[in-house]
């Protein structure tokens, strides 16, 4: 894992970046300008970046919300979300939904045939996240999840993320609630970060923008996120670029600073190794 200053340090030996959003673009509520300006720079070099989120909504929410929050459209060429790649589990599913997750993320169902109903109705779970994040933890979840999992419900997951920053402070995803309905017993099935389901649409993107037929060689992928975005990249076969600054800091911050050791000793903990890390992308 090769500790570098620059994006365009190991940019000339890519073609493609498959970028992570929440925690390296943005942290929920600000742009990252420095990692903007990165991106721009490497769209200048020549290479295309594909946006790839475990938002759980269809991609031009997340347009939408990448310009609310002033992230310049220049840093990307195009979106892919777990959102629009979880739309094709849920059309193979039992149309009777329950839907465990904020009220605005229901627009993931837009244009489906099927029936969001209570819990005593649902045949499907599907779950974008919690109720209410702000207030909310997993554990609030259990008793509705051990009542689901007694009928054998099977679920699925938008979003595969566990905790993600918002703002100064973490708050607790989707995948945090698949987590411990899998550890219950329940069937749970997934198609975000790190599933392959959508690296293959991210490819297919990466494909479209080039037009030619990239090697995974051709891409870099980068993200904050261990067990999703690098774990993801490296079960697909792909490069990846580790941002130690995100969702992972406190494991390794000393004295307000990263503490580069305790870092390397985290990431080296597991199977899944990037070829580079920066403390933020710039």
């Amino acid at each position: 894992m090769q500790p570098i200053s620059s994006l365009l340090d190991i940019a000339s030996n890519y073609k493609a970046i498959f970028c992570d959003v929440w925690g390296v673009v943005h942290n929920g509520v600000s742009p990252f300008q420095h990692s903007i300006d990165a991106l721009i720079a490497a769209r200048k070099c020549g290479l295309k970046i594909v946006l790839v989120t475990n938002a759980p909504r269809p991609f031009q929410s997340v347009v939408d919300q990448l310009g609310d929050i002033g992230v310049d459209l220049e840093c990307y060429d195009a979106i892919v979300t777990s959102g629009d790649v979880t739309r094709g589990l849920i059309e193979k599913a039992a149309p009777k939904i329950l839907h465990i997750g904020s009220a605005k993320e229901a627009i993931l169902y837009d244009g489906l045939n099927v029936v969001l109903v209570s819990e005593a109705e649902a045949e499907t779970i599907v779950c974008t996240g919690l109720y209410n994040d702000e207030v909310e933890t997993p554990a609030d979840y259990m008793d509705l999840l051990a009542r689901l999992k007694n009928r054998n419900i099977p679920m699925i997951c938008a979003n595969p993320d566990i905790m993600v920053e918002r703002g100064d402070r973490m708050i607790w995803c989707g995948g945090a609630i698949a987590r411990d309905y899998a550890a219950l017993g329940g069937a749970t099935s997934m198609a975000g970060k790190p599933h392959r389901h959508i690296y293959e649409a991210a490819h297919k993107m990466a494909n479209t923008l080039t037009g030619g037929s990239l090697a995974k060689a051709d891409i870099l992928a980068i993200g904050d996120g261990l067990f999703t975005d690098i774990k993801g990249a490296s079960d697909y076969g792909i490069d990846a670029l580790y941002v130690a600054g995100g969702v992972h800091i406190h494991e390794y911050l000393a004295h307000g600073e990263i503490d580069e050791a305790a870092m390397r000793a985290f990431v080296s903990g597991y199977n899944f190794a990037p070829v580079a890390s920066m403390a933020r992308l710039a």
